[in-house]
């Protein structure tokens, strides 16, 4: 079975260009969306996304938008929790093939990690 993860080293959920997101007030508080787009930088990237090292500076303390946890999932897209899984597999192939390729050394790790 694939299991989705989070691969170090990726970052491309990191990239918050809301023209790219179009949708996020469908599924962020008021709160939430002023945080998030406080938080776009140069070109698009989140402002705690260190390019160099493709780490998340604030990691521990991630707001819940940048979780894939069930629950935040099934709040914000109404994916139940046996769906997570393979939904969190899906947007992240979808997110990483756009800002990297779809033959990009991401993409091959990503798969490779989750075994796909």
């Amino acid at each position: 079975m694939t299991t989705w993860c989070c691969v170090k080293g990726c970052g491309a959920c990191c990239y918050l260009e809301p023209s790219e997101r179009p949708d996020l007030e469908e599924y962020l508080t008021p709160e939430e969306l002023k945080e998030y787009l406080s938080m776009v930088g140069e070109e698009g990237w989140c402002i705690n996304f260190d390019r160099t090292t493709r780490e998340c500076r604030i990691y521990s303390n991630r707001p819940r938008f940048c979780r894939v946890e069930s629950e935040t999932f099934q709040d914000m897209f109404g994916i139940a929790a046996e769906e997570l899984n393979d939904f969190a597999i899906e947007c992240c192939q979808e997110h990483i093939s756009d800002i990297y390729g779809d033959r990009s050394p991401e993409m091959q790790h990503f798969n490779q990690k989750i075994e796909f």
